[in-house]
């Protein structure tokens, strides 16, 4: 059927009780423009107030989508994940047997001196200093002041490094006194924190 855009002027005189005989170009443009304003209706009505709705859903399912790659990775390397994670325990395991124990703390000090008079040096001061609590651990911070020459400090620093137990090297200065060197240092070694809320408990039991 051909559409005559002329008919299009007869609107303005047509009678809405007689739709049924109205110019098929009229009822054309009147049912295009019912769906144009149906549409429009539907969206501000429907649509418009789901849209931070379908917006929302997305970014979850995008979140959702990020996890589960996350979690397949670590499933598909799980046993590489394990091998890790033991040698992880292995190795912290072997850090905390080189922490000295509150029972092995006053024998780390009879270790210093032995270290120190075997270098040569000779010690005037060598005392524990207040404990510094951490989050995970506690310092504690030994304080020594020590006389000797520049080779006797380097043989000292070097074999504090090797004892079995952790025992570390801060704010060193070297000093000419009389005719000699002093050494005033300030070493620490640690402690868990864990072993110490153990002590703590046992006191008070």
């Amino acid at each position: 059927m051909k559409f005559d855009v002329n008919k299009l002027k007869e609107v303005n005189d047509l009678d809405f009780e007689q739709v049924a005989i109205w110019p098929f170009e009229v009822k054309s443009l009147v049912a295009m423009f019912g769906i144009i304003v149906s549409l429009v209706v539907g969206y501000y009505f429907l649509v418009k107030d789901k849209l931070p709705l379908l917006e929302a859903a997305q970014n979850k399912e995008i979140k959702l989508k990020q996890v589960y790659q996350g979690k397949y990775r670590i499933a598909v390397n799980l046993e590489a994940y394990e091998e890790q994670l033991g040698q992880l325990k292995s190795d912290f395991s072997s850090m905390l047997k080189s922490l000295p124990t509150s029972n092995e703390t006053p024998g780390l000090l009879d270790d210093i001196t032995l270290v120190g008079t075997s270098a040569g040096l000779t010690f005037r001061l060598l005392n524990w200093q207040r404990e510094i609590p951490k989050e995970f651990y506690s310092e504690l911070p030994i304080e020594m002041e020590v006389f000797g020459g520049y080779h006797n400090f380097g043989q000292f620093a070097s074999d504090i490094a090797g004892l079995p137990r952790i025992v570390t090297v801060h704010d060193f200065e070297v000093t000419q006194e009389s005719n000699s060197l002093k050494l005033t240092v300030q070493a620490k070694t640690y402690r868990t924190s864990s072993e110490q809320d153990t002590v703590t408990e046992g006191k008070t039991q």
